[in-house]
């Protein structure tokens, strides 16, 4: 029997996330939590079963995904962690079967791997971080915790990424740079520490 599982935002990303968790095929997705106003509304097959004000009535399901994206800021999701947390939810890795993490890679709780991610050797990736379809995180690269690396993003070896920054589609980092915590580098862009 599979272990259920609660979804904290009912957004786009959300949609990209219960793709990745009914592929992996480890948990079972009881609901979705999001705005009071949505409540009873369906994100693809899954219902909307009530609001973050509601989270410790679902105390016996343990297990939660933080499914809100992040693009402006990492606030919410940071926000949504910390109160599941306190609620002593776990939060487990999902990681698509079509993406691949090396065994010699660490990867934080609460942080999801998309399709076609690649993280590799020695690398590093922080908790809550979305590590979306066709990153490459590569070999020693860290990425702290509240960190949204998007779509054929680049992450070279050896660049550090502080926690709650957001990395933009297909922008590339050269080697041994690191980030601003809460940074935002512009999607198709090269970064360099001295921009």
């Amino acid at each position: 029997m599979r272990e259920k599982i609660l979804l904290i935002g009912g957004g786009g990303h959300c949609k990209s996330c219960i793709d990745v968790i009914e592929l992996e095929g480890i948990y079972e997705i009881t609901g979705v939590i999001d705005k009071k106003e949505l409540i009873g509304q369906k994100v693809l097959a899954y219902e909307i079963v009530a609001s973050d004000d509601d989270l410790a009535r679902f105390a016996d399901i343990r297990n939660v995904l933080i499914t809100v994206g992040q693009v402006k800021s990492p606030q919410t999701r940071i926000r949504l962690y910390e109160l599941a947390k306190k609620l002593e939810f776990s939060f487990p890795t999902i990681i698509s079967p079509r993406s691949y993490v090396s065994k010699y890679a660490q990867v934080g709780e609460g942080t999801i791997i998309m399709h076609d991610a690649l993280v590799n050797a020695g690398a590093r990736v922080g908790a809550n971080c979305i590590i979306n379809s066709k990153a490459l995180i590569e070999h020693d690269a860290v990425v702290e915790e509240h960190c949204h690396i998007s779509t054929a993003a680049v992450i070279n070896g050896g660049v550090k990424v502080r926690t709650g920054t957001f990395w933009g589609s297909g922008a590339v980092g050269k080697e041994y740079e690191q980030t601003k915590e809460n940074d935002f580098i512009n999607a198709g862009s090269l970064f360099k520490e001295n921009r």
